[in-house]
């Protein structure tokens, strides 16, 4: 239940799903309801193909009737929702309004204009802002409050092992291939000059701004490199709290409609204008642009570590020693290049020395945005090194790398020597799956649940549903 819920509170509904819901409101039906919350046969419909489609695409199935499964998460997630709003759950309104406009670009683009996608749709593109909006924000509720009642939850080495001695020795979870393995990256050495022409070109912005020959949100919707950029670079208002620390410090210091200097944060450079604050909240808009470099100055970066691959494999150098005295990876130059998910819990501000990672399954790579590093290892081995590439790191900037395949650990059934980690996770998913179906029992019997009668006998999971 709780692996199957998480899959619908990250992920959304197909979009053309809500859209048919729009169109087929006169022949739709409520098939339930959770506390105020209702749920259509078409929203039911369109998950359940959504279940089908990503199956297929996974290359397994399931017993449960799609559409029994996609009503029974839908209510999970509504009653997520209506629980959220009751306890005041906070939300990111400004990730919110980010991913719509981050769809909503996404939509015009494939129709090619804006009154095309109005046409397609039958409703003006406000409209179609709207019930986006809606939708992803009852997901963030659902998700905010689902943090509330596991985010805590942990497990001691005893609760492994103690999980792990409870599964059957004929059904122990298979761990897939993994890979260890090693790289070099390098910037642009042009990196410095690159930043330099991104400041000046803000600068050059900021001036126009201020002697009144652009107006801001303009240059923003023109040359801003993020979603705000269809709002004229508007965020939600927001907390400083949840910006980046030089980007709130800038801000701070502003007063309503002062424009500041060129910011440097961990996302690129900014330029930020202050519309006014109301108590803790800060309404602002900004201009953002990352260094961009030119085809000669990329391919500097690979041609230098191409002539440094051909060096290790002659025997001149080492991998090791190479990546120590040429690599841009300041985590792993120091530990022979070899690759960890460090950059990942430093991001998350969740670090701890016991979840490092240097073992990857094929789903550590898409997660850590490492798929290009994967595709390279596929075609080496063990000890072979890549030739360069260029590929982007987790903050999306551009860099050359080349990798190293130190070790494949073939397909194993998974031992505590060996996966602790895995199993830890196991174990983890494991309680917190339990307490998170407790809550659930508790909090159907005391909500307002309906549910049509042509429903009332599919196979739901938590029989508490029916009643």
């Amino acid at each position: 239940m709780l692996r199957k819920l998480i899959l619908l509170s990250v992920g959304t509904l197909l979009l053309t799903g809500l859209f048919a819901q729009r169109r087929q409101v006169m022949l739709d039906k409520v098939v339930a309801v959770v506390g105020t919350s209702s749920i259509l046969y078409s929203e039911v419909d369109e998950y359940a193909r959504q279940l089908v489609e990503q199956r297929r695409q996974e290359g397994y199935t399931s017993d449960r009737d799609p559409m029994n499964e996609a009503l029974e998460a839908l209510m999970t997630q509504k009653l997520l929702y209506q629980q959220g709003q009751i306890d005041s759950v906070s939300v990111n309104d400004a990730e919110i309004l980010a991913r719509v406009e981050d769809q909503v670009q996404l939509m015009i683009d494939q129709e090619g204009s804006i009154p095309a996608l109005e046409a397609k749709h039958h409703m003006a593109i406000f409209h179609i802002r709207e019930m986006m909006q809606r939708r992803f924000q009852e997901q963030a509720y659902a998700r905010a409050m689902q943090g509330e009642v596991i985010g805590k939850v942990s497990v001691i080495p005893g609760e492994v092992e103690r999980f792990y001695n409870s599964i059957p020795k004929d059904s122990l979870p298979l761990i897939a291939d993994q890979y260890v393995y090693a790289h070099i990256t390098k910037f642009p050495r042009s990196k410095t000059a690159a930043k330099q022409r991104t400041r000046e070109r803000l600068v050059e912005m900021r001036a126009r701004i201020i002697n009144g020959q652009a107006k801001f949100e303009n240059l923003a919707r023109m040359y801003s490199q993020d979603g705000t950029a269809l709002h004229g670079g508007e965020m939600e208002p927001t907390t400083l709290s949840s910006l980046d620390r030089s980007f709130a410090d800038a801000l701070e210091q502003l007063r309503p409609g002062q424009i500041s200097e060129v910011v440097e944060s961990q996302f690129g450079f900014h330029i930020i204008q202050l519309l006014d604050k109301r108590g803790q909240l800060y309404h602002f808009r900004h201009i953002i642009l990352k260094p961009s470099y030119t085809a000669e100055e990329l391919g500097e970066s690979l041609t230098m570590l191409d002539s440094l691959a051909t060096l290790v494999r002659a025997d001149s150098i080492t991998f090791e020693q190479a990546a120590l005295a040429h690599s841009d990876d300041k985590n792993s130059k120091m530990n022979g290049g070899i690759v960890s998910n460090h950059d990942i819990l430093e991001r998350m501000e969740a670090y701890d020395a016991k979840l490092t990672v240097t073992k990857f399954l094929r789903e550590d790579f898409a997660r850590f945005n490492a798929l290009d590093d994967y595709n390279r290892l596929l075609r080496l081995k063990p000890g072979e090194i890549s030739t360069s590439f260029l590929t982007t790191d987790i903050m999306q900037d551009q860099l050359a790398k080349i990798v190293k395949l130190v070790r494949v650990i073939p397909t194993h059934e998974a031992t505590m020597a060996e996966d602790y980690l895995r199993l830890e996770e196991m174990a983890l998913a494991d309680k917190q799956d339990r307490i998170f179906r407790e809550w659930l029992d508790r909090k159907i019997d005391g909500m307002y649940v309906y549910i049509d009668p042509a429903f009332r006998n599919g196979a739901f999971e938590n029989k508490r549903w029916v009643r």
